[in-house]
């Protein structure tokens, strides 16, 4: 049977101009949902497949000079903090916007808005002097991308209709038919392997491997006109030691003969954003890796 393609895809951030995610100067379109869960996630507002409130303390006028968004809460869920700021109930949120549209401080936002391919297409054919210069183009991150695949396909087809080169970024968490049909349209794909002990995996990220190790494999062997940067997130403690990263490379080794990879230190640059949405940092202690770190990791990566 048939599938719709659906009209619109929910997308929680366009960055333009990006550099890092693909050669050139690039739109990096951020979609919204994902079916992992790790710890470490630098983009917390990507998981969730819908609409939610992110609340920034510091930008509150206070419950006391302002108080619109109590007013305007349909489910009661907003209230004075101790700090005489807000407080939000999550539990009796229903993501209704009211509390946003009417915030005049935007300290309270909606993350994730649903646009149609013809609405992301006007942005990129903006950038597209650039691209062309730069050799860059569009890659589509998320979240997961892989989650909205009906949408996705469309988008990357409609993109290199207009000449605009393309690029994924996948965790490969997906059924083959999802992977197949999006990858199909991507001039590069830039997939994460995460870790390559499936129990570590899955207490890390809440899924085990098997699933994303036989994606990676079955598009190297059945689309291998295509390139692969594999990206490998360095954690200090959970997935940096030399018989990982070596395993890591072992296998995607064996996949192809030629591989490209990326070592992606982690940061903490997304932890204030897990307080935004009401919720904790699971990863509180993890350091993040030195240069002399990342170099040691290097050279696992080029012994035979």
């Amino acid at each position: 049977m048939k599938t719709s393609v659906p009209t619109k895809g929910l997308v929680f951030n366009i960055e333009r101009f990006a550099i890092d995610d693909g050669p050139g100067i690039r739109d990096l379109v951020f979609m919204k949902g994902c079916p992992l869960r790790c710890q470490w996630c630098s983009n917390p507002e990507s998981q969730n497949p819908y609409p939610e409130i992110s609340y920034s303390e510091d930008r509150c006028i206070t419950y006391q000079e302002c108080g619109k968004c109590t007013e305007f809460c349909s489910q009661d869920a907003i209230t004075m903090s101790d700090e005489g700021k807000i407080k939000i109930d999550r539990k009796r949120c229903v993501n209704c916007k009211n509390c946003a549209e009417v915030c005049p401080a935007r300290a309270i936002r909606v993350l994730g808005d649903y646009l149609s391919i013809d609405e992301l297409l006007k942005i990129i054919e903006e950038d597209s002097p650039f691209y062309r210069r730069s050799g860059g183009g569009v890659t589509v991150g998320g979240g997961e991308p892989l989650f909205q695949a009906e949408f996705v396909a469309k988008l990357l087809k409609q993109c290199r209709n207009i000449g605009v080169s393309t690029a994924i970024e996948t965790c490969g968490y997906a059924s083959w038919g999802d992977v197949e049909k999006v990858c199909r349209h991507a001039n590069l794909i830039l997939y994460d392997i995460k870790h390559m002990n499936s129990n570590k995996h899955k207490i890390f990220t809440g899924v085990d491997n098997e699933l994303i190790l036989e994606n990676v494999k079955r598009l190297s062997h059945l689309l291998p006109e295509i390139p692969i940067i594999i990206r490998i997130p360095v954690l200090p403690g959970i997935n940096d030691s030399e018989e990982n990263i070596r395993a890591t490379l072992d296998f995607v080794r064996h996949c192809r003969d030629k591989v490209e990879y990326e070592l992606l230190p982690y940061h903490s640059f997304g932890k204030p954003k897990y307080r935004q949405l009401g919720r904790e940092y699971p990863l509180s202690d993890i350091k993040v890796p030195t240069s002399i770190d990342i170099e040691r990791l290097r050279g696992f990566c080029t012994k035979d």
